[in-house]
């Protein structure tokens, strides 16, 4: 799909005839990191491990010359996308629904233009600068806010967010074996998210801005697929099952913690239950308090002298 070449630029990242597999400088050698895709064309394959390589496998790329199919931990296809050459477009689909487009990605000699076809979400575009050293996204089009930057260095992409004093929120560190990519948190030396280990391809083929926006769409992960990837993990360490899988309720530290008027030691509800208490006598006397208060008169029963203090 990727044709890199010292004209890249010129002619963008998508190759017109060849296909990536003509390209011998950023193929590899391994042809066990080769598979059978669809309609009989060879695909490469990008596994996706949480943390280091070797652990727990997230998810598996399919990656050929026609796009790239994403396949979640249980080996079904989750995302789609397809690389229209003649249009320089990436589009990701509905899996369900293959002829559905979800969004796309419009490369021009200044960057790439990305829509997404769904009520109040803007366009977004991605423009380099610097010669290429640069990337930067900017939320509602040409002219809106900047709210990232993506800066190429020597041993990867740094990505920093618009306003958070040139903080970097994560790196792309492109490991000196060109088999492996590690996310990394926080910078250069942060938390491992997770590592992208290429079989039958290099990763220096992704370094270059247009290839790297490719590989930005199609790896990229959503808050819902955290959470769900969270659970899973909370349900491998836990040995439980998924069927009917509820996480603990949260408790306040400000919650009250001891015992209530006539509330029984042991509660009969569920410890999911996140419902408030209802005590239909809380608003009434407790048992010996009228006794304490004084008999309640009106007020014209009072007389002029008892109101002053003063006896008759």
């Amino acid at each position: 799909m990727i044709k890199v070449t010292s004209s890249c630029k010129k002619n963008g990242p998508f190759p017109r005839k060849e296909t990536i597999s003509a390209n011998k400088n950023n193929v590899g050698t391994q042809q066990h990191g080769l598979v059978e895709g669809l309609n009989g064309m060879t695909e490469y394959v990008i596994t996706e491990f949480a943390g280091a390589p070797g652990g727990r496998v997230r998810r598996t790329y399919r990656y050929g010359s026609g796009g790239v199919r994403v396949l979640n931990a249980k080996h079904i296809v989750s995302r789609l996308y397809r690389f229209d050459t003649a249009a320089d477009i990436i589009t990701e689909n509905d899996p369900a629904r293959p002829d559905k487009v979800l969004r796309r990605l419009v490369f021009d000699r200044q960057g790439a233009l990305e829509e997404t076809f769904s009520f109040g979400q803007p366009p977004r575009t991605y423009r380099y600068e610097g010669g290429g050293s640069e990337i930067l996204m900017r939320e509602g089009g040409d002219y809106g806010a900047v709210s990232k930057t993506f800066t190429f260095e020597g041993k990867g992409i740094s990505e920093t967010a618009f306003g958070c004093n040139g903080e970097i929120e994560r790196v792309f560190v492109f490991e000196p074996d060109n088999e492996t990519v590690t996310e990394r948190t926080g910078g250069w030396y942060g938390d491992i998210r997770r590592s992208l280990v290429f079989e039958g391809i290099t990763t220096p083929v992704f370094l270059e801005p247009e290839a790297f926006l490719q590989f930005l769409m199609f790896t990229e992960r959503s808050a819902a697929e955290d959470e769900e990837d969270a659970r899973r993990e909370i349900l491998g360490e836990t040995g439980g099952s998924s069927r009917g899988f509820k996480p603990p309720a949260p408790r306040s530290r400000y919650a009250f913690t001891g015992k209530r008027p006539d509330q029984s030691p042991v509660s009969s509800r569920d410890s999911h239950d996140t419902s408030i208490d209802i005590f239909p006598d809380g608003d009434n006397d407790h048992p010996g308090e009228k006794e304490k208060k004084p008999p309640v008169r009106r007020s014209s029963d009072i007389s002029f002298a008892e109101r002053s203090g003063r006896k008759q």
